[in-house]
């Protein structure tokens, strides 16, 4: 496809899309191509900057790449996190006790989460306790 900036005797801007060069030409000399602004078919091409490949250009397309793998790895993050809040129990302040009960078999194994302070986190890892801990991530209700 070839764009060209176009511009009517009334002088509105505007672009066209064709595909190929001789399509202006013919969509001219038929009728067809108008302003799409006043209606005009007095349209001519405009003078136009070249689209050159720059190191600027390709950094910041590279940049708005990564952003969308950022993007789309967020919001895999936040579905595990969503997953993870609904498929377990919330025993608050209780969860160093209750994952030792769960570690040591004097409770129901089963998911949980809570709070933990980090001495009582080093604790359960001495113990050989295996906790995770969940990300806090933008939007987060907590």
């Amino acid at each position: 496809m070839i764009r060209y900036s176009l511009s009517c005797d009334q002088a509105h801007e505007f672009e066209g899309w064709f595909s190929k060069s001789d399509d202006f030409d013919q969509q001219k000399a038929s009728g067809f191509l108008t302003c799409p602004s006043c209606g005009s078919a007095q349209v001519f091409k405009a003078l136009m900057a070249p689209s050159v490949s720059t190191a600027r250009k390709k950094e910041m397309q590279q940049a708005l790449a990564v952003s969308a793998a950022q993007k789309h790895a967020m919001e895999k993050l936040k579905d595990a996190v969503r997953e993870i809040r609904a498929n377990s129990e919330d025993v608050g302040a209780k969860f160093p006790e209750e994952a030792r009960k769960i570690h040591y078999g004097e409770a129901e194994a089963r998911g949980i989460i809570g709070e933990a302070s980090p001495v009582e986190v080093q604790s359960l890892i001495e113990e050989g306790i295996e906790i995770a801990p969940l990300p806090v991530l933008p939007d987060d209700p907590n």
